[in-house]
């Protein structure tokens, strides 16, 4: 696959049938965000999740044999953080290494 490939499929998993299977993918995001929010006890915004799932594909890249999903989905949550940012601009960024207490 090349660049063009991996974003055409990129934008085909974030507004058809993933949207319709997970619902709309900021709000998705946000009731992640929620939830982690609630495990960790500390506030983790809709952004921080598009990211960290950005970091778990990259995470997958590095063990198992090539899967061209890895570098889809990772497109697809970049451009789903973007969305996000442009969205609410007054959206911190959150030091997840820094204790919260």
């Amino acid at each position: 696959m090349n660049t063009k490939d991996i974003l055409t499929m990129a934008i085909g998993i974030t507004s058809g049938p993933r949207e319709i299977s997970y619902g709309e993918k900021i709000k998705n995001h946000s009731n992640i965000a929620n939830l982690w929010s609630a495990y960790l006890d500390r506030e983790i915004t809709a952004r921080d999740v598009s990211l960290m799932m950005v970091l778990l594909k990259v995470a997958r890249t590095k063990l198992g044999p090539h899967n061209e999903d890895h570098y889809v989905d990772g497109a697809g949550y970049m451009a789903i953080a973007g969305e996000i940012s442009d969205d609410n601009k007054e959206d911190k960024q959150l030091d997840l290494f820094r204790d919260h207490s």
